[in-house]
Order: C-alpha cells, then sequence, then structure tokens
C-alpha cells in the first residue's frame, strides 16, 4: 500500500485570513513522480487575490504559490529526466488531461479537458491540490522543470509564472532586433518584461505612473521611460511600438495606452484587472491594431525559458522572506510595496 508524505506548509483557512502552519500530506510518489524538498517560492499577485477569495471559487485550506523550485530527494522507478540532488522547479500547473489538442500541441495551459492548477485546483481522483509555501511537494516529472546552474535558485523561483507570463508573448509577437516594445508597469511581470525583451534585442520603453521607477527601469535595459501621470509623456509615443506588454492589474486608460501602438501594432494583456477594460473600436479599427491577451506557457515553452535565462544570466530581483512575513508580503504586494517580487525560505515553514 503506498504510503503519504507528511508535510508542513502554511494555509489559509478561509478568505482573507492570516497565513497558519498546517500539516497535511502528499501522496506517496508513483512510479513517474519526483520529490522536490522545496526551497524557495516566489509571491504572485494571485497567490494574494486567491488567499482572498477576490477571484471566487476559492478552496480552503488553502497552500498558495505556484514559483517553487527545491532539489529532487526521491525519484520513481520510471522517472528518466530527473536525478536525487538535481534542482527542479514547478510551475504554475502539475497535471493536464494530456489528449486534448491544446496539450497535443504543447500548450497545456490552455487544456480543454482537466487542468491541474498547482494549489486550489484538485486531482482527477478529487484530493485537492497543495502549493509551495511548504517543505516538499510531489509531482509528475512530465510537469517539473530541470534548472541549470547559473543563477541564485531564489532568483529562478518567480521565473515560473512571471517569467513565463512575459517571454511567452514576445516569443509569439517575435520581439527582437528591430522591434520597438512597450512595457505598462513595473512590477513583478514588468521587471522581467523589461529584461526579456531587452535580452532578444528590442528597443524597449517603459511605462510607468511613477517616476520613481525610471533608473530601475534602465538599468533593467529599457532604453526610455515614459510617465504616464504626464499625458504628454504618452502623446509623444503616439503610433510607436510594434508590441505592447500590459502588465497593470489595476484599471488604467488602456485606449490612451493603444494609441502608442504603430499599424498593425498588438498590445498584450498579462495583467488581470478585477473590472472590465472599456475598449474603443476607433483605438484599434483606425490602425488595424490588434489587443490580445497572453498566459502562461507550455511545458515545453517554460522549459525553453528556464533555459534561455540561465543562458542569458536573467532572473528575478527579490526580497527573500521568512514564512511569518508572508501576510505582511500580501499587504505589501497590495500597495505595490516590492522590487520587484517576494519569495518565500522554506527552510522557515
Amino acid at each position: 500500500m503506498l504510503t503519504a508524505i507528511a508535510v508542513r506548509g502554511r494555509a489559509a483557512h478561509k478568505a482573507g485570513a492570516a497565513l497558519e502552519p498546517f500539516s497535511f500530506q502528499r501522496r506517496e510518489p508513483g512510479e513517474k513522480d519526483v520529490v522536490i524538498d522545496i526551497l524557495f517560492c516566489g509571491i504572485c499577485h494571485s497567490d494574494v487575490h486567491q488567499a482572498r477569495d477576490e477571484w471566487g471559487g476559492a478552496s480552503f485550506p488553502m497552500v498558495p504559490g505556484h514559483e517553487i523550485v527545491g532539489k529532487v530527494s526521491r525519484v520513481g522507478s520510471r522517472v528518466t529526466r530527473f536525478k536525487p540532488g538535481e534542482a527542479a522547479g514547478v510551475g504554475c500547473f502539475v497535471d493536464s488531461c494530456r489528449t486534448c489538442p491544446s496539450c497535443k500541441e504543447g500548450l497545456q495551459q490552455f487544456c480543454e479537458g482537466k487542468l491541474v492548477f498547482t494549489y486550489n485546483s484538485a486531482y482527477p481522483d478529487g484530493s485537492p491540490t497543495y502549493g509551495g509555501y511548504a517543505e516538499r511537494i510531489v509531482v509528475d516529472e512530465d510537469y517539473a522543470y530541470k534548472i541549470a546552474a547559473g543563477l541564485p535558485l531564489d532568483r529562478v523561483a518567480p521565473l515560473l509564472c512571471a517569467g513565463i507570463t512575459t517571454y511567452s508573448p514576445l516569443r509569439r509577437w517575435k520581439a527582437g532586433k528591430g522591434t520597438k516594445v512597450g512595457v505598462l508597469g513595473l512590477g513583478g511581470l514588468g521587471h522581467m518584461a523589461v529584461q526579456l525583451a531587452a535580452s532578444m534585442g528590442a528597443e524597449v520603453t517603459l511605462l510607468s505612473s511613477s517616476r520613481a521607477k525610471e533608473a530601475d527601469a534602465k538599468r533593467l535595459g529599457a532604453a526610455e521611460f515614459a510617465c504616464t501621470s504626464d499625458p504628454r509623456a504618452v502623446s509623444l509615443h503616439a503610433r510607436r511600438f510594434d508590441l505592447m506588454i500590459d502588465t497593470v492589474s489595476a484599471p488604467h486608460p488602456i485606449n490612451d495606452y493603444l494609441g502608442c501602438l504603430a499599424r498593425d501594432g498588438t498590445m498584450v494583456l498579462v495583467g488581470a484587472p478585477a473590472e472590465p477594460l472599456e475598449v474603443g473600436a476607433h483605438a484599434l479599427v483606425l490602425k488595424r491594431r490588434q489587443l490580445a491577451g497572453s498566459l502562461i506557457g507550455g511545458l515545453a515553452e517554460t522549459q525553453e525559458m528556464l533555459d534561455y535565462c540561465a543562458s542569458h544570466k536573467i532572473g528575478a530581483e527579490v526580497e527573500v522572506i521568512p514564512a511569518s512575513k508572508i501576510d505582511e508580503a500580501f499587504d505589501r504586494i497590495v500597495k505595490g510595496d516590492v522590487r520587484y517580487r517576494f519569495v518565500v525560505d522554506a527552510g522557515t515553514i
């Protein structure tokens, strides 16, 4: 008989409650499973939304966290990609149906069957998933990622969400030499978008409502900075960008920014404002512009992103915190008081 693995973590027991120590069980690893002893887990803004049930549909107790890195401690008998002692990561999902068109195309994040998120979700047998604010995790090797040497693991953790969320649209819409990319917002997502787009050879402009972000934007690779609190600064960039990555999750005047796109330019939403955005048709049709969205990435593309970041020495800028500070970090994220990603030291769980 298989024996479950006892694990300690941090959980919210109801919407908006403080995260408290929580003991639970992971499944005994099967033939294709790996056990990862978690070292670091990034805090995504979506963790705050989920733990506070701001999007609805939350299930408690909830152990958040989907930016997970650690070391493999056990492997199943049929595991071929990992060995004990190797670094490994887990991102936003831990299983999918594997048979639908999206899964077959390597776009597992759009699974039309059963996409199993890393937390606040359920496995096909109905058992709940618990995330990375914990000591260890058990996952099918096909849904874990290899971590190349070259970057500190605390800086790698946020790549599993913030990194792939921005890498994927930059690749799909062909950011590179000769392209002009505007990045709207310099937070956890925006600071990754600037680094990645600049590394691909694009000319990057960071647009932010805070003038205090200018120095960081240019240090991270932006060629120019525009303060969006000054309408003149925005108008100076009219019809300029081939691609814009909109990372803002708060209400914002999207039509003004659509006007910054060149003819045939594309704005990609990766932030997720709670309220609908009002889009004027003329902002799109008069210059044949496109408004699109993008959601994380599939397994192969996420591995590609991790390898790319390792070879280009690109990592998140992080503030490592003990587990006892998670609630404080949640509040600071809401206030925008982080540069640019909190990461939980799992050794303090």
